[in-house]
């Protein structure tokens, strides 16, 4: 009888046979590609636990994707190449897509780290008051 380890292990290797099977399928493909797509490696995705494949799976490429900036309405175009970084680089979720432009973007990451700064001070402000309480001056 196998360990469940053992077992893990097997239907990772056998996870990892379907996924190279399917590579070769996608890279069997004519490599005649249209400007503006980046082929995909789908080895250096992210694991996800869905049963559906991304359409840029089954694809075989990542295509320029244009879109409109949730905050200011910009219009904006993810490229194919920022889609490769995102995915197999940065690791991120395959279902994720883009919503903001970049400007928008940093100014949301500066919102963010001015919030969680003002957070840690009033921590620290908080437990700065419980220590005063919980030693009462030599004057009481």
């Amino acid at each position: 009888m196998k360990s469940n380890k053992q077992r893990r292990q097997e239907i990772k290797a056998q996870r990892l046979r379907r996924i190279v099977k399917k590579t070769r399928a996608v890279n069997a493909r004519p490599v005649d590609r249209p400007i503006g797509t980046v082929a995909v490696t789908p080895l250096l995705l992210r694991r996800n636990n869905s049963y559906g494949i991304p359409d840029f799976v089954q694809r075989g490429c990542y295509q320029d994707r244009p879109f409109r900036c949730k905050d200011c309405g910009v219009e904006e175009i993810w490229t194919a190449a920022q889609q490769r970084w995102w995915y197999e680089v940065a690791q991120g979720d395959v279902w994720t897509v883009a919503v903001r432009c970049r400007a928008c973007r940093q100014r949301e990451r500066a919102r963010k780290v001015e919030a969680r700064r003002i957070h840690r001070e009033g921590l620290a402000a908080k437990s700065m008051g419980r220590e005063h309480e919980d030693h009462p001056s030599a004057n009481d």
